[in-house]
């Protein structure tokens, strides 16, 4: 399961570009922004009466999700059309057939009037059934249209009382539309199996699976999805790496996707000419139930073996997404005898240190998001390249000799002063 979450900055894509400090250029990457139309997002809330339960930093649920709600709606882009829908907001009777229909457009989508929708939240109290099927369903009607980035944030506390509609083939149907649309969820308790149907739903989509326990963990988690939604739309190219560099594929500048089991390696390729930069950058998600401590690395070497630069970051289980990146500039040094700068073949390795208990599907392997960018290094890039620092080694040369002559007058002053006070 994922935990009290608010990730580094961002979709899997976001993240991995502002790991790399990536800018594209236009017209020449794989994955390039599509769609001009507005974002829109549908935030559905579980409304049903065990909302009522008082166990979210002394308050109810109901309280809990309200006032991450206002905040929320206060944070909401300008751009982003925003709508809310309920489930089991309506119905209190005992009659099932009549439950699993309790699902209502409580604000529209469309843009944001944020004094009707806060005033339309303060009206919401648990009421009756868990109508999670029904309510995907229509909340994909919800954002029907256009071809910005589409969104569903489902918030529940509880699993789905409308079997057999199962919500996990109701998101899987989804998906199979091709419509572009993500599947975000929340769960408001630590239980298992509520755990295990979100998590089916948000995987479904390749959207995320968020376990939240405290009121201000609910408004950061679900600010970081709507701000995501108003990212520009990216369509990842999917590849496929390889267990060796000899055999990977080459990439260009672009956004892709690959999935990686657990304790596996996976190996891509990138060409550099002299001068030029390689930025890169990968985003590992926990889509399932994995145990706390995980990392990833990504690794640049020379088609020979030799490592040039490694990125690395580590895991707690606070997070769904495990993020690292690396930079290395190709200098402008002749490497045959010729005296004209070569091309360079750069093998990326990408591994990860995820495991999870028995009974957890391993396949298919964890979603993975690779950000390659290839540009005109800086003209300093031979420096970079050779002492890591560039320009940096001068400025720590200047502090160094500064410090020491600052030392020593200090010192024939101390001296001197002392010498004057025994005179006297």
């Amino acid at each position: 399961m994922i935990r009290r979450t608010r990730p580094v900055a961002g979709a899997i894509a976001l993240l991995a570009a502002l790991t790399a400090g990536i800018a594209f250029p236009a017209g020449a990457a794989a994955g390039e922004p599509t769609g001009q139309d507005a974002p829109k997002v549908d935030l559905v809330l579980d409304v049903s009466g065990s909302m009522r339960a008082r166990d979210i930093d002394g308050q109810s649920r109901m309280a809990a999700a309200k006032q991450a709600f206002n905040e929320v709606l206060d944070a909401t882009p300008e751009e982003v059309q925003l709508g809310i829908r309920t489930l089991g907001a309506d119905y209190a009777g005992d009659d099932r057939k009549e439950g699993c229909k309790d699902t209502a457009q409580l604000y529209p989508v469309g843009p944001l009037d944020r004094t009707e929708a806060k005033t339309a939240v303060a009206t919401l109290a648990p009421t009756g059934w868990t109508p999670i099927g029904p309510a995907l369903l229509q909340a994909a009607d919800d954002l029907d249209g256009g071809d910005g980035s589409k969104r569903i944030v489902l918030i529940s506390d509880g699993e789905d009382t409308c079997a057999p509609l199962d919500p996990c083939e109701v998101a899987r149907e989804i998906a199979a539309k091709g419509i572009g649309l993500t599947i975000d969820t929340l769960g408001l308790v630590p239980n298992a199996k509520l755990s295990r149907q979100l998590s089916c739903i948000a995987e479904a989509t390749g959207g995320t699976y968020t376990s939240i326990e405290h009121q201000d963990e609910l408004t950061d988690r679900v600010n970081e999805l709507v701000d995501r939604a108003a990212e520009p739309v990216v369509t990842p190219v999917a590849t496929e790496g390889a267990g060796s560099c000899d055999k990977a594929p080459v990439l260009r500048s672009g956004l892709y996707t690959d999935r990686e089991e657990f304790g596996q390696q996976r190996w891509y390729r990138v060409e550099l000419l002299a001068g030029q930069e390689l930025r890169a950058s990968v985003s590992v998600a926990a889509d399932r139930a994995v145990r706390p401590d995980h990392g990833v690395l990504m690794r640049a070497v020379t088609v020979h073996g030799r490592e040039i630069v490694r990125g690395e970051a580590t895991g707690s289980g606070r997070t769904d997404v495990a993020s690292t990146g690396l930079r290395y500039p190709k200098p402008e040094i002749a490497d045959d005898d010729s005296g004209k700068p070569a091309a360079e073949t750069v093998c990326l390795g990408v591994t990860t240190s995820f495991s999870a208990d028995a009974g957890v599907k391993t396949t298919p392997g964890l979603p993975l998001e690779l950000t390659v960018d290839v540009v005109d290094g800086p003209d300093d890039a031979a420096d970079v390249a050779s002492f890591g620092l560039g320009r940096g080694w001068w400025l720590l040369g200047a502090l160094i000799v500064t410090g020491f002559l600052a030392g020593l007058v200090w010192g024939w002053l101390s001296r001197w002063r002392v010498a004057v006070w025994r005179t006297n």
